[in-house]
């Protein structure tokens, strides 16, 4: 019987195959960018053909980067997150990295024990969703002094720097959108507030553009539905069942608006003769649907690009820094779920 065991290629094995020094692999994989394009060539080719795997914990252990970003978003389960974390992978994979992703749903104390992981993995960087979080998140950080990047959102003055979008700014650009039509019997469905301070904020300025107009919300037209299509489509048809029915509904993300939509078809309302339905985010899709959904454009390529530009930037050159934070503006984009109300 022949011996099945044979042993492991390390870093000699992958310098002879490749004609390259072990400093030169060693290079490679902690810093990349150093290396011409045709060595890297030969050396991932190398490593490819003698299966070479190296030992992350001990280099760890020699203060060597690991070359892992740790990700944490509340929810796996929507397009739009799945946009901003692809973008955001694609661009620090071509400085070398890979992320860990994880999902905290929307629990500020799962968050904490998630990047405690994280840490003990030695990653190089961590990137949060939004701004708030629990105090021991950022005192965890700030004792490991580990390049950070608040996602998604974006405010001036964050505990660290912010690349996003203002969410102030999108509600208010959708309120203003359906007073400027001449909306007046407005109701509003937004998602739980707890541990999203997207939702809070979204919710908050529309709620305070309405006011400024003149337009009080009714209790019952004030909705909070879970992150469900069919959950906003069986609120929406309750709403539209109403004797008394809104002529408007302002709709916390696009998942919920688009939920909407199909509970007023299953009303027999067409939209937007009968009832105008908005979203915010203009998540995929949300330009195909019949009728294509009036919305808020979250750029969020943009802001996956930017945010693994300027972490990336920080862990490799560490003097650098990561910068001031920066505003990816929301952007009105007008579509057919949106008229003028029929009494106009």
């Amino acid at each position: 019987m022949s011996d099945k065991k044979t042993k492991k290629a390390d870093i000699f094995t992958v310098s002879k195959a490749a004609r390259v020094s072990p400093s030169t692999v060693s290079r490679y994989f902690n810093h990349p960018e150093l290396l011409k394009s045709a060595t890297r060539k030969r050396i991932d080719s190398a490593v490819r053909k003698t299966g070479y795997i190296r030992n992350r914990a001990a280099q760890t252990i020699h203060g060597i980067r690991s070359g892992t970003i740790g990700v944490l978003v509340p929810t796996l389960d929507h397009a739009i997150f799945a946009e901003v974390v692809q973008a955001f992978s694609e661009t620090v994979a071509a400085q070398g990295f890979t992320i860990l992703l994880a999902s905290h749903g929307y629990d500020l104390q799962r968050e904490y024990a998630i990047l405690r992981k994280f840490l003990e993995h030695r990653v190089d960087g961590v990137v949060l969703t939004g701004l708030d979080h629990d105090e021991a998140v950022f005192q965890l950080i700030d004792s490991q002094e580990i390049p950070c990047v608040l996602m998604w959102n974006y405010a001036a003055n964050s505990r660290y720097p912010s690349i996003g979008a203002d969410n102030e700014q999108a509600g208010k650009l959708i309120a203003e959108h359906v007073l400027s039509l001449g909306h007046r019997r407005i109701a509003c469905m937004f998602p739980p507030i707890n541990g999203n301070d997207r939702a809070f904020a979204r919710r908050s300025i529309v709620i305070r553009t309405l006011k400024s107009a003149g337009v009080e919300i009714p209790e019952e037209w004030m909705l909070t539905t879970v992150y469900s299509i069919s959950e906003s489509k069986q609120d929406a048809k309750h709403l539209f069942s109403q004797t008394n029915r809104p002529t408007a509904l302002i709709c916390g993300n696009d998942i919920l608006a688009t939920g909407a939509l199909y509970g007023a078809a299953a009303s027999d309302l067409l939209v937007p003769d009968d009832v105008t339905v908005v979203g915010i985010g203009d998540f995929k899709g949300s330009s195909e649907i019949e009728p294509s959904l009036t919305t808020v454009r979250l750029p969020a390529r943009r802001i996956g690009y930017e945010t693994g530009q300027a972490l990336s930037s920080a862990i490799i050159d560490p003097t650098s820094g990561l910068g001031k934070s920066l505003h990816c503006a929301p952007e009105l984009v007008r579509r057919k779920s949106s008229g003028a109300p029929r009494e106009v």
